[in-house]
């Protein structure tokens, strides 16, 4: 075979030879197909159990390691000593971010009391450490009520705001003249050098106040600090505005974000100068760890700050440097916290007092959270100047501005709900009997009432509900509506259960001044916060109740339009609590309470969250009328909501759903009417196809749970319903339109009416999947990507062989009908010309045909006779496989031929290879020319150079283990016809 360079221009003539030769050897593959014991041979192929002793070896048991130390003599000039530790080396990557305990030895956790031990050592020292910081993720930010407070409080009304020149700083050669001009520059600034914009929007001047805070940015990057402090002096004094009060807030919330800024830059500055050899101080440091130009600096600040004259701006600017007191002494913060409180006493507005307050307990708690006593002083100052708030020239005010007294006080809320959550953080109960009795002498003012609500512990409040109701009847309904203070009531106990005893007082005081709301938005806020409480301690019947109120008050003049995210939050909050369907559906309200969902897009959302919590919930299967009435209706409006605009996502997701529900339906041993129940799920869901495949399946599966009560022997009437199934399944699969889906049910399906003995039914499945073959396009869509669909259709033609094996050939039609029928398909699809999948499959059909040759095939339906037993190895049913193998291999060995060119050895060197195997697996190789076939093949897989060396070692060696066992003694002799060639 060796074949020299210059000789090269014959190989043609050489490669038409061998093909010849192989062509005269085709033939005798069938004819001397090896016979085969399937049982022996699956005995052969078992692994071999070996018993193993564990002792105290348990995969979910923590690896001991033990501390070994040991002392080395050191090295000359060496100065270090050396040890090893087994501990320290043998780390685990996942113990590591677990505390040292991964989740499977949690298990084992349990019943080792020291790993419990050190288990519950690590979670209490880690909750001391949450304990002992003062602020913990437990405390809501003010990031996290800004968006919030900027959406509440807009207005339409024209905004003024004054802005200045803020000309660049003059350099001076002296010292004294560098000061005296930054002095005049901020006289300049009070002394009216500013300029007033008028008639801005809202927007125009959330706008300006953005340039501002960017002009700022700008100029101290610029080191133009003197220009950064008269912005943030000119914003402070927008504060003491309130021209249009019922934007106060989210002025408030724009311009304190520029004081953080300039507080933020002061204090990295500072400590920017601190940095000694580039080490920056670390987070607790003392002002001893400060050198003297950072405190002289520091200072600096400070008296910059003491020489603004205005109040207003000189506290808020203060405030916003408040941390930068740490840079000169330890008690710095604890003696200009006292001050600052005392400075707001000077501002006569009590808005504006109130939200000066705020920032500073905002501040505070940044910089000192354990300096409590500073926080209640400002919130106690506040109680004692909070009678302005009702004198004369607040009332004038308000009359100026056409603001009625119910939003003005609503204005103090974010700045009160800040004051007291700050106070209210990780307080004692005893603090709350304190507010509660100052709200009582202060005459049960409203406003405040509802923010000690808002801020304390829920339990605290739920445990004195009945004493916040008597509180909320005394206060005076003209300044603060009532309901608000019963939805803050709601809030808590939807958090924490009062007594057991008051919960029926307390539902029926709350409901009695619910239910008389006029305004259908008041009622619906306050009614959707106590329908959680209502699901939580009651029972359906006065969950009932309250659906039926509901309905009264939000039906009239279509009130619920307006109302969808209340309405939503009210079935979000009953199915909840309410999970066990049969009882939700008997509340005699629950789906009239649905129907005020009519708008499309809210009613469909509302039916996927029912759905979702019927999935979730629902452990065991139902055939309740109640629910699978109300659930079918439910399912058909998500089913109509789909439209030609509708996301493949969302059909997923609503198909998703509604195939939950279809699986937990079973009439148990009434398999009639759950075929009933398929057929009209089938006729309601029509338009989603993922829920079509899924009734085919359970359609399938229904009729297999038949053949299994039967136990195979089918009555005259399961027979009939087995057909019925099978005809469901037939009418159904055209209307699917992936190809890929419609072939592997096809497939499926003919394998359960071929289980169920409906031998012409399963033929009918099977002749449709061939016929469907042909139209499988070269392309197909995965994911949203186009791919090619060769390999599928490899896949599915590999499984559809394995079911032709046990097919029984029909009466009235040729032997093998459905394999010859399946072949001409094969052979009339167009393949890529650069696949090979063609070949592949013709090899699998030897696998088939090799099978088919057996006296007992490997594998049977049971109580259906497969060709073993029609035709009892009858010669002519032999010869005909014969025939067809011979057709097979002809097309194999011609398409060999074709890649004899240099682009395409390497295909060939595989596919030669492959069938070697394939011979080598089915064959008799004690025929010689079925021998020298499998040398040839072998040969010409290496013959280029392009067979991977390892693979054909171990086939060699395969080889050579096979020829040890008994009656493959011929093997050996196989085993030195195959040589191995090197790639040289």
């Amino acid at each position: 075979h060796y074949i020299c360079a210059q000789s090269l221009r014959f190989l043609p003539l050489l490669c038409d030879y061998l093909y010849a030769y192989i062509l005269t050897l085709q033939s005798c593959f069938l004819r001397h197909a090896r016979s085969r014991n399937y049982v022996s041979e699956s005995d052969v192929c078992k692994l071999e159990s070996v018993p193993l002793d564990f002792g105290d070896y348990h995969p979910l048991k923590p690896i001991t390691v033990t501390e070994s130390k040991t002392k080395k003599m050191s090295r000359k000039g060496s100065t270090s000593s050396t040890s090893s530790s087994s501990s320290s080396s043998m780390m685990d990557p996942l113990s590591s971010v677990l505390d040292g305990t991964d989740p499977l030895s949690l298990f084992a956790a349990a019943a080792d009391p020291v790993i419990t031990t050190a288990t519950m050592d690590n979670t209490r020292k880690k909750r001391d450490k949450d304990d002992s910081s003062a602020v913990g993720s437990d405390f809501e930010p003010w990031s996290s009520k800004r968006g919030e407070i900027l959406a509440r409080y807009t207005t339409t009304e024209k905004l003024s705001i004054v802005s200045g020149s803020f000309s660049t700083t003059a350099t001076g050669s002296a010292v004294s003249e560098k000061v005296r001009t930054r002095l005049e520059e901020l006289d300049d600034l009070e002394e009216g050098s500013q300029k007033e914009l008028l008639n801005l929007t809202q927007q125009d001047y959330m706008n300006r106040i953005e340039e501002l805070n960017q002009s700022l940015k700008d100029a101290w990057s610029s080191d133009q600090k003197v220009k950064a402090l008269k912005i943030v002096i000119q914003c402070s004094k927008l504060l003491s505005d309130t021209t249009v009060i019922q934007f106060y807030p989210s002025k408030f919330v724009l311009i304190t974000d520029i004081l953080d800024t300039f507080g933020k830059l002061v204090y990295e500055r500072i400590l920017s100068m601190c940095m000694d050899n580039r080490v920056s101080l670390s987070d607790n440091f003392s002002p001893e760890n400060v050198n003297d130009t950072a405190k002289e600096t520091c200072l600096n600040w400070f008296f910059k700050i003491a020489s603004i004259r205005e109040l207003i701006p000189r506290f808020y600017v203060e405030a916003a440097i408040l941390k930068c007191n740490k840079f000169l002494s330890k008690t710095g913060i604890s003696e200009c916290l006292p001050r600052l409180t005392s400075m707001i006493r000077g501002i006569g507005d009590p808005l504006v007092a109130v939200f000066a307050r705020a920032y500073l307990c905002r501040v505070g708690m940044e910089v000192a959270p354990q300096l409590k006593e500073s926080l209640n002083k400002n919130f106690f100052d506040f109680l004692l100047t909070f009678k302005q708030i009702h004198g004369d020239t607040v009332q004038n005010q308000l009359i100026v501005q056409c603001v009625e007294i119910p939003l003005y006080l609503t204005l103090y809320s974010p700045a009160i709900d800040w004051i007291l959550q700050c106070i209210a953080y990780r307080a004692p109960e005893v603090l709350l009997t304190e507010m509660m009795e100052r709200c009582k002498k202060l005459g049960n003012n409203a406003l405040l009432l509802n923010s000690v609500m808002s801020a304390f512990r829920a339990e605290f409040i739920a445990a004195r509900s009945m004493d916040f109701i008597c509180m909320i009847k005394e206060c005076d309904e003209s300044g603060f509506p009532k309901h608000l203070l019963f939805r803050s009531l709601g809030l808590n106990l939807a958090l924490a259960d009062p007594p057991e005893n008051d919960r029926l007082q307390i539902l029926n005081e709350a409901w009695k001044v619910i239910t008389k709301l006029k305004n259908p938005q008041d009622y619906i806020n306050c009614a959707e916060v106590w329908v959680e409480y209502t699901c939580r301690h009651f029972k359906k019947r006065e969950v009932n109740t309250v659906l039926a109120d509901i309905i009264k008050h939000m039906t009239p003049d279509r009130a619920f339009e307006d109302a969808y995210p209340q309405l939503q939050s009210i079935i979000q909050k009953v199915i909840t609590y309410i999970y066990d369907f049969s009882l939700l559906f008997s509340v005699e309200k629950f789906l009239p309470f649905l129907d005020m969902f009519q708008k499309e897009n809210v009613r469909v959302e509302v039916c996927k969250c029912i759905m979702e919590s019927f999935i979730k919930h629902q452990q065991e299967s139902t055939k309740d009328p109640v629910i699978l009435n109300a659930l079918l209706h439910i399912c058909k409006t998500m089913h109509d909501s789909v439209n030609a605009l509708t996301l493949e996502d969302e059909k997923r997701m609503l198909a998703a759903l509604i195939n939950g529900f279809i699986k937990m339906v079973s009439f148990g041993r009434d398999f009639e009417q759950q075929l009933s129940f398929y057929v009209e799920a089938r006729s309601m869901f029509c338009n989603l196809e993922p829920v079509l495949v899924q009734l085919i399946h359970s359609v399938n599966q229904l009729a297999m749970e038949t053949r299994k009560v039967m136990k195979g022997n089918h009555s005259r009437k399961t027979a009939a319903f087995v057909r019925a199934c099978v005809a469901f399944c037939f009418i159904t699969i055209p209307s699917l339109s992936s190809i890929f889906t419609r072939l592997n049910l096809y497939l499926h399906s003919g394998q359960v009416a071929l289980a169920n003995q409906c031998l012409s039914q399963a033929d009918a499945f099977f002749k449709a999947a061939v016929s469907l073959v042909p139209e499988v396009p070269k392309m197909i869509s995965i994911d949203g990507k186009m791919r090619p669909s060769d390999a599928f259709l490899l896949e599915f033609l590999c499984n559809f062989f394995s079911t032709l094996l046990v097919v029984p050939d029909h009466p009235e039609q040729g032997v093998l009908f459905l394999v010859r029928g399946l072949l001409n398909v094969i052979q009339d699809y167009t393949w890529e010309d650069n696949s090979d999948d063609k070949v592949r499959i013709y090899t699998n059909v030897l696998h088939l045909l090799s099978a088919m040759t057996q006296e007992t095939y490997i594998y049977h339906v049971d109580k259906v006779d497969s060709n073993d037993t029609l035709y009892g190895g009858d010669s002519k049913f032999l010869a005909e496989i014969n025939k067809l193998c011979e057709t097979v291999i002809a097309q194999i060995l011609d398409h060999l031929k074709t890649l004899g060119k240099e682009e395409t050895l390497k295909r060939q060197s595989q596919l030669a290879l492959y069938l070697f195997n394939t011979i080598l697996a089915h064959g008799d190789l004690r025929n010689n020319k079925l021998n020298q076939l499998s040398v040839n093949l072998w040969n010409l897989a290496q013959k280029h150079g392009f067979a991977d060396t390892k693979t054909m070692v171990k086939t060699l060696e395969y080889i050579r283990r096979r020829s040890k066992q008994p009656e493959m003694s011929h093997f050996a002799d196989l085993a030195l016809r195959l040589p191995l060639q090197s790639r040289t």
